[in-house]
């Protein structure tokens, strides 16, 4: 494998570790800012007793650490053409 897509592949994975890292921050800030609105209002009862789901929190978590893998993946695979020259 050439040199120049070793950067690519390297380049791809570190761009998919900063994708997966922003969506998990992304996440925490989306779930913080739920509760805070959450907590504000006069009817918390109803919450406090049952926390509902929410859905787009999860599903960010959720894609942070499946981006967070594909990255570290195409790093190792980079890492290994590399030995592998």
């Amino acid at each position: 494998m050439a040199d120049t897509d070793l950067y690519i592949l390297m380049g791809l994975g570190g761009l998919f570790l900063l994708i997966g890292l922003g969506s998990l921050l992304w996440s925490r800030s989306e779930k913080e800012g739920y509760y805070k609105g959450i907590s504000s209002r006069s009817d918390v009862r109803e919450y406090m007793q049952q926390t509902p789901e929410i859905p787009e929190p999860v599903g960010l978590k959720i894609g942070g650490f499946i981006a967070i893998i594909v990255g570290l993946v195409m790093l190792v695979m980079c890492f290994a053409f590399w030995l592998s020259q």
